[in-house]
């Protein structure tokens, strides 16, 4: 394996562990430190990441990193996740939502148009960032393309975010000039 490669991988493992002790966490809410090392190592086995023989020192390294730059902290004897754990836990689990893409594009254009408020810009950046991160494209500030079936995680996006009627999944045939978007997406031109 090359040096790149490696570095990879451990960087990838890195992330694993963070998002495996942040989701331990967050899903038990206040969580002792004895149990969290035993808790964290089980998610790490459903990400199929099995763990060497010092798991148990990896992860307490990981714990104080985390308490570190202020993503965990103790309260009355506990870990808590911060606001600043909960939006990094998020990025990390937006990272890993996929779309399944089929062999063969449909032709059709999957459209994503929200009108979120000035008053809750924090939420329409998060809109945004997620968007861009999972693969869509911007066609306007508001106004976002994808060209295959996405409305499950379109559902999921409302519901996760609470913009249930401030966000818009349309499907249109064609787009002016999409030359550029099928590029884009490596998209075959029609026949």
């Amino acid at each position: 394996m090359g040096i790149i490669e490696e570095k990879y991988r451990k960087r990838r493992r890195n992330k694993d562990i963070q998002k495996a002790i942040l989701a331990t966490v967050k899903v038990a809410g206040l969580l002792t430190v004895a149990t969290l090392a035993p808790n964290s190592i089980q998610y790490l086995r459903s990400l199929g990441i099995v763990p060497g023989k010092r798991q148990k020192e990896i992860m307490f390294a990981s714990k104080g990193r985390l308490i570190k730059n202020g993503l965990l902290r103790y309260k009355n004897g506990f870990l808590e996740l911060t606001k600043k754990g909960e939006a990094e836990l998020e990025l990390l689990e937006i990272n890993d939502w996929k779309i399944d893409k089929p062999k063969k594009w449909d032709g059709r254009w999957r459209m994503l148009i929200f009108d979120i408020p000035e008053t809750k810009r924090p939420l329409r950046d998060k809109v945004r960032r997620t968007l861009s991160t999972i693969g869509f494209l911007r066609l306007q500030d508001s106004v976002w393309i994808y060209p295959y079936d996405c409305e499950d995680l379109v559902t999921l996006l409302k519901i996760d975010f609470n913009v249930g009627k401030d966000l818009l999944y349309i499907i249109v045939d064609s787009i002016e000039n999409d030359i550029t978007f099928k590029k884009l997406f490596n998209l075959t031109p029609e026949r």
